[in-house]
């Protein structure tokens, strides 16, 4: 097992990181800007290092001084988090290189997932189901682009194949807007990505999210943790998730995780990882993997009783997973509501000092925060402070539980998201289950008129 692990990250995922070790009985080591000497990470860890001032590039994106600090400290290994460098191929070869253990994928893999052109065309050659489109790169001849959208069906949806986070997408509902919304996306997607390559994919008009989990080790054994589903989303950016996803049959969920464990086998996949799929008529059309823990991975916790922070770090260690598919049982129901430091109204940031700060507990109910009364959110960074997770045995019981938490929750001195997430939770549709992802953006549209008049 691994003695010592570098954390290379920050915020509530880095605590989230630690916490894994330590009851592992493994040291840690935590790496901070300037910005974030006084974070709850820092101040629990083993040793920590500064790193750089508060700017990313200086800091967690600074792949030098974070293997240095590996070096100094005498790290095993490296555990990226979300964010950052987590999905840098650079960088997960340069710890290996460097002679430290990677807690993700193998660079290769990385880069293979991270090119949304090269995964859509592995997942194709997997059997993992995709959205009808170009099937790779948008060739550079005008007419033979427009052939494909014919064949495809507008409306289309021309995408960055090194975007992500919702970037570096275009919707072209006519024929005669596709030539220029090609070229305009290939010019921003040059510009954000430094990668102009796009794709085509017919535009599903009411899809929801649902994305599958995965462990897989180096020893050819993979296994799926069952599905999430992430549709409220607000410009491409989830808010809520829940798991299992509302009306997904235990045979579907069983289809689609075996094609995914199989894509695991056949890609040499190591780590966890999320196959981020469009629902829509009872299909699956697989968009991105993840290769890194998600936001959102403690609503399959709660629903599996998987640590899949912990797991991570067996894996990376050598160790087989010590679970089969057959030990994997879905019970009950939860949900996450990200927490944001943000008006929740306008989502302007709303960085500062937090003068009074009080969390919500109880049976059921679980808050991943790194932040505390006294405690100054810094303005460099995103706006996630914390998530509250809740586990009911129904869906409905864990919409009570979520409600009566996010009633308790209470942070003075900056303004959050709190109440965005109290009135979701009391929205008719949201409780039915099985909303698309344009639901939450017409929701806003609907209540921001509201307030207007």
């Amino acid at each position: 097992m691994l003695k010592k692990v570098l954390i290379a990250n920050r915020g509530e995922i880095a605590l989230r990181v630690l916490r894994a070790c330590r009851e592992m009985g493994i040291a840690t080591v935590a790496v901070h800007s300037e910005a974030d000497k006084d974070s709850l990470h820092v101040k629990l860890a083993d040793e920590s290092v500064c790193i750089g001032p508060a700017p990313s590039p200086q800091s967690y994106l600074n792949i030098p001084a974070i293997i240095a600090a590996a070096e100094v400290t005498g790290a095993d290994a490296i555990h990226p988090g979300y964010g950052f460098l987590a999905e840098n191929d650079r960088f997960a070869e340069q710890v290996e290189q460097s002679g430290f253990v990677f807690i993700g994928p193998r660079a290769h893999t990385i880069r293979m997932m991270g090119d949304k052109v090269s995964a859509k065309i592995a997942m194709l050659e997997a059997g993992v189901p995709c959205v009808p489109g170009s099937d790779g790169a948008l060739p550079e001849d005008p007419e033979t682009i427009l052939q494909i959208a014919d064949k495809v069906g507008f409306p289309v949806i021309i995408k960055a194949s090194g975007g992500g986070g919702g970037r570096g997408m275009r919707v072209v509902e006519r024929r005669e807007d596709l030539l220029k919304s090609v070229e305009m996306t290939r010019t921003e997607a040059d510009a954000a990505f430094g990668n102009p390559m796009v794709y085509m994919e017919r535009y599903l008009q009411r899809p929801r999210h649902v994305e599958i989990q995965v462990l897989a080790d180096e020893h050819g054994n993979a296994i799926y943790l069952g599905e999430r589903d992430c549709s409220l989303q607000r410009r491409h950016q989830k808010v809520i998730e829940e798991a299992p996803a509302p009306g997904i049959t235990a045979q579907e969920r069983d289809k689609i995780g075996q094609a995914c464990v199989e894509a695991c086998k056949r890609i040499g996949y190591r780590g966890a990882g999320t196959f981020e799929f469009l629902y829509e008529d009872g299909e699956f059309f697989f968009i991105e993997m993840n290769t890194r823990v998600q936001v959102e991975h403690p609503v399959t916790e709660l629903v599996t009783g998987v640590d899949i922070v912990q797991e991570q770090i067996r894996i990376a260690a050598g160790l087989p997973l010590q679970y089969t598919q057959a030990d994997i049982v879905i019970e009950g129901h939860a949900f996450e509501c990200r927490i944001n430091a943000e008006d929740p109204y306008t989502f302007i940031p709303s960085p500062g000092c937090i003068t009074s700060c009080h969390l919500p507990g109880g049976f059921g109910v679980r808050v991943d925060s790194h932040i505390y009364q006294g405690y100054r959110i810094p303005p460099n960074y995103d706006s996630l402070i914390g998530k509250i997770c809740v586990y009911g045995k129904t869906r409905e019981q864990a919409m009570a539980k979520m409600r009566v938490a996010i009633s308790e929750l209470t942070i003075s001195g900056i303004k959050t998201n709190a109440d965005l997430h109290a009135d979701l939770f009391r929205d008719e549709g949201f409780a039915q289950g099985g909303v698309s992802i344009h639901y939450l953006e017409h929701w806003l549209a609907e209540r921001k008129a509201k307030l207007q008049k």
